[in-house]
């Protein structure tokens, strides 16, 4: 089966923050490739380049952007560009966020602050930046990547995991509200993937995850992009307020 050709997103415009690396830039990739136009964050000059860089590369129709996501009025001015200039997005995919790994008792009331507004805060400030819009054409994708730390907690990363776990409540409630409207909000909670922020994992740590994922390995981007792109495309049009966990078999819900 050519995922790209059943699973077509021609004529829509879609918003990826984080999309210079890692499940980023794997669900912007695909996206463009599936036909729909990509605006991708970076949270530098130098990283909104290498986006538009490699769109240009790939035959992508978009470009990198620059975006500060846990700031509320770069959000709105990025939106309000994006309006101006005839891309206001019909997929917005939430997936932007930080790890700053530390024992709870010893997590600094900044770092605190600066995870929540980052990993959920973030969420909160583009959706309902860019919904406005969907509302009025009534049509419209959210996709927000939680975790799996967000069911099961995880050692170190108490403020990562209290934000993943907050998406699953906001990502229902924003469904309700904007059901009938027909724009579905999802989450999907990816297990351990293979990206820049798990790489450095020691040895010892990576052997003892291995051993809870029935599936034996751990994920790929592509493979949380894939299920990114199944449910913003017709196929996932009856799907709304789910949180999908793909981690290859280590928490079932």
């Amino acid at each position: 089966m050519n995922t790209i050709e059943n699973y077509s997103l021609d004529e829509n415009i879609t918003l990826v923050t984080g999309a210079s690396r890692g499940i980023g830039a794997g669900i912007a990739d695909l996206f463009g490739q599936a036909g729909s136009t990509v605006i991708g964050t970076a949270t530098s000059k130098e990283g909104a380049h290498l986006i538009s860089e490699r769109f240009s590369k790939s035959n992508i129709k978009g470009r990198g952007v620059v975006l500060d996501v846990s700031q509320s009025s770069e959000v709105n001015q990025l939106v309000k560009e994006l309006k101006a200039n005839d891309e206001n997005p019909s997929i917005l995919i939430n997936n932007a966020g930080i790890s700053m790994e530390s024992l709870m008792m010893r997590i600094k009331e900044d770092d605190w602050d600066k995870v929540i507004k980052t990993n959920l805060s973030s969420v909160f400030f583009l959706s309902k930046a860019v919904i406005g819009g969907m509302i009025k054409k009534r049509q419209g994708r959210i996709i927000n990547i939680g975790s799996v730390v967000g069911s099961i907690g995880a050692i170190g990363n108490a403020h990562y995991s209290a934000t993943k776990a907050g998406l699953v409540g906001l990502t229902k409630s924003i469904a309700l509200e904007v059901g009938s409207r027909n724009i579905t909000v999802n989450t999907i909670a990816p297990g351990y993937i293979e990206t820049d922020m798990t790489k450095d994992m020691n040895q010892e740590l990576s052997d003892t995850l291995m051993k809870k994922i029935p599936l034996n390995r751990y994920g790929q981007p592509i493979d949380i992009a894939t299920t990114a792109l199944f449910l913003a495309s017709s196929s996932g049009a009856y799907i709304t307020g789910q949180t999908i966990h793909v981690n290859g078999g280590m928490y079932m819900d």
